[in-house]
């Protein structure tokens, strides 16, 4: 690994322990306005707050200023996006290139890849593309990965999650993103099977202590950490809740110690 991917990714992963908290905010260009994320700087400065290690977002997210006074956190840069108004939703296509997510401040690279879509095959060319650019400019790159697609009947499959992390690596991601499979033992066999650093997706919006146990969860199965969006900026409270999943992340707390904690954190 070159010396700026290594300086870069100090900036996305605790330099101590190798893991991470990572917010992403990437949804508006999907969804539109989705609740949660209509004051940017303020939710970026509370999961800051928090302790959430990085964030990730499009140039919308740049421009509107991704840091505050305080707390900083890295930023990683969004190139992929389709809007579900789309006929090909799940195609997703770069917007932007890592030159200039370089230009801009940024600390890392992150694109979006279907497995199984129709439009997989433009989609590996992309990452391909991407990846190269990446090692060019010694730019980390977190890949995420989902099987999605004709074939797909169920995408927290462990055979399908497997070879989606597993492609994610193949292809030159420094870190990986993907579904959540359900539970530790079924988990550790993606880690195993990925030769980069995995990462789970919060999904759809779920309960507290349903999310805190999917984390503990991973880390127990030997996942690098979280990159959790609605659960995390769709929630109550943002910066408490960052601080409950930095509690397993960071810290090897339980789910119902982070449980807890974030009811502690919320009365004050």
């Amino acid at each position: 690994m070159n010396i700026g991917k290594e300086i870069r990714l100090e900036r996305i992963l605790n330099r101590h322990n190798g893991k991470t908290v990572i917010i992403p905010m990437d949804h508006g260009a999907t969804t539109g306005p989705l609740y949660g994320l209509n004051n940017m700087k303020e939710l970026v400065g509370n999961v800051a707050e928090g302790g959430a290690n990085a964030v990730i977002g499009h140039m919308g997210l740049v421009k509107t200023g991704h840091r505050k006074r305080g707390n900083d956190l890295g930023l990683i840069v969004h190139l992929s996006a389709a809007s579900m108004l789309s006929p090909k939703s799940n195609r997703k296509v770069l917007v932007n290139t890592v030159e200039n997510a370089v230009k801009s401040g940024a600390d890392g690279i992150s694109i979006h890849v279907n497995v199984g879509d129709d439009d997989e095959a433009l989609m590996l060319e992309d990452f391909g593309k991407v990846a190269e650019k990446c090692n060019e400019w010694g730019m980390p790159l977190l890949a995420m990965v989902y099987p999605r697609g004709p074939k797909v009947e169920d995408e927290y499959d462990l055979e399908s999650v497997c070879i989606a992390a597993r492609v994610g690596s193949e292809l030159g991601a420094d870190l990986v993103k993907t579904n959540y499979t359900g539970d530790p033992d079924s988990f550790a066999k993606v880690v195993e099977g990925c030769q980069v650093p995995v990462v789970i997706a919060g999904g759809s919006k779920l309960n507290d202590k349903e999310i805190l146990y999917s984390i503990e969860g991973a880390m127990i199965a030997g996942a690098k950490g979280i990159s959790i969006g609605r659960n995390a900026f769709q929630h109550k409270d943002p910066k408490s809740f960052v601080k409950a999943a930095c509690s397993i992340v960071h810290d090897g707390q339980t789910a119902e110690y982070a449980y807890d904690l974030l009811l502690s954190e919320m009365e004050q």
